[in-house]
């Protein structure tokens, strides 16, 4: 039932961007004035489960889930239609447009399905507010950046004033700290209050790093639910078990314990959990990947929250905020996929549908499909030729040049790209069944 429920919401939301990001071709293409010859939720790659034609256009649903197209005339895509360019142009079809029209028709899907992911967070924020833990509330303290760390800063430490005012939101204290010139940080360490001098050149130490986040609030790991199968299921490991250490190295912290968890990946442990305020122990053996199957509860559901509420106006410009944030913090991670190994961070289509929860949340399924809303416009914008953004990148260099690349070129092209982009699904989707059958 778990795996129906996630299976369900993924073939939902995937289904609703791929539809928004078609229609956004689709729109420019009718706009002007270029003749639409199909528009496919998924690959009809032989046959369509459903189908019907009205005007010019054919409407269906394929089979393969691997994504959506618009079949726009006079237009190398993935179809692959060279019988109808080697045909006299038409005023109709997308070569005889201007280059303009041409890159608003290549980037409407990109577009769509960046305004709708900050129209999704705006109204996220209009329905259900915003909720955060106020800086007082972080009981266990924080978990700080490299750069605070190297500045005197410890993880554990609470913060109480920035050159001596309080802040209610870590968001607020965050930007004084790192763009407000502050100069001093007054912190609790052990129970006791000190002062931590900030050096002139924090802000620009900070911005140089590879920091993302100045600091987060520690939290203990409680136990939310168990997979089904899992180390822990088998253990007997119950919802709301707070474990407190490994091997009889305390974690305090959900931090310490998934790291601990880590570094006995594959080995038997010796887990210390307190449950009803009585502290038991129990053996288990962590998997290859480090984890023993279990979710963590959240860290507005084990420390005291607050919650914002927006008005519908107030809600349209921070969620276009929250989104390019998420956007950008998306980006900057990015990066790992060039270090060691980063191939293998990669995931396919069951690591996708696990993100959503094993219960229908509308708040959860509406925060994914507009994360992944942004994922599949930014992905689609990448200069790489099959994307949208490898059609751009040639419109780029036509209007640049003056020069249009030839249809030869534009065919070897597209066959590169599809066989980049078909290498990259089968690493992604052999890393889920790799890690599938080594848990």
């Amino acid at each position: 039932m778990e795996i129906l429920i996630k299976a369900s919401q993924f073939v939902l939301s995937l289904s609703i961007l791929i539809v928004a990001h078609e229609m956004g071709h689709f729109l420019f293409a009718k706009l002007f004035k270029v003749r639409v010859e199909k528009f496919y939720l998924f690959f009809d790659a032989g046959f369509s489960l459903f189908k019907f034609k009205k005007g010019e256009t054919e409407y269906g649903i394929g089979w393969l889930p691997l994504g959506g197209y618009v079949k726009i005339a006079g237009m190398i895509d993935e179809s692959m239609d060279t019988e109808q360019m080697s045909q006299p142009p038409q005023p109709w079809e997308f070569r005889t447009k201007p280059a303009w029209q041409r890159l608003l028709i290549m980037v409407g899907g990109v577009l769509v399905n960046f305004v709708l992911a900050f129209f999704i967070y705006s109204m996220i924020l209009f329905v259900w507010g915003k909720e955060y833990i106020p800086v007082q509330n972080a009981a266990y303290g924080y978990e700080f950046s490299q750069t605070a760390l190297e500045n005197g800063f410890r993880n554990g430490d609470k913060i109480i004033a920035v050159d001596g005012v309080s802040y209610d939101m870590l968001a607020d204290l965050t930007e004084q700290i790192i763009h407000g010139g502050a100069k001093n940080v007054t912190i609790e360490r052990d129970g006791e209050r000190m002062d931590i001098a900030l050096p002139y050149d924090f802000s620009a130490q900070y911005s140089s790093s590879k920091d993302k986040v100045f600091a987060s609030p520690l939290y203990p790991f409680v136990i939310d639910k168990t997979q089904s199968g899992s180390p822990a299921a088998k253990a007997g490991l119950q919802s709301g078990d707070i474990i407190t250490a490994v091997n009889d190295h305390p974690t305090p912290t959900a931090g310490l314990f998934m790291g601990e968890a880590k570094n006995n990946a594959d080995k038997k442990i010796n887990l210390t959990i307190e449950r009803n305020g009585m502290q038991e122990t129990m053996d288990m053996t962590v998997s290859e990947s480090g984890t023993i199957g279990v979710y963590c509860q959240l860290p507005t559901k084990i420390l005291k929250s607050e919650r914002i509420e927006y008005g519908f106006f107030e809600s349209i410009p921070a969620g276009i905020v929250y989104g390019v944030d998420i956007l950008s913090n998306y980006v900057g991670n990015l990066g790992k996929l060039f270090n060691k190994g980063g191939l293998k961070q990669l995931g396919g289509f069951i690591a996708i549908g696990n993100i959503f929860p094993a219960e229908w949340d509308w708040l959860s399924f509406w925060t994914m499909t507009a994360f992944l809303s942004i994922i599949l416009a930014f992905m689609n914008i990448l200069p790489i030729p099959a994307l949208d953004g490898g059609h751009v990148l040639f419109l780029l260099f036509e209007m640049i040049t003056g020069r249009k690349p030839g249809d030869k070129f534009l065919e070897r092209a597209q066959i590169v790209g599809m066989v980049i982009l078909i290498g990259l699904l089968l690493i992604a989707n052999g890393n889920d069944i790799i890690r599938l059958f080594s848990r």
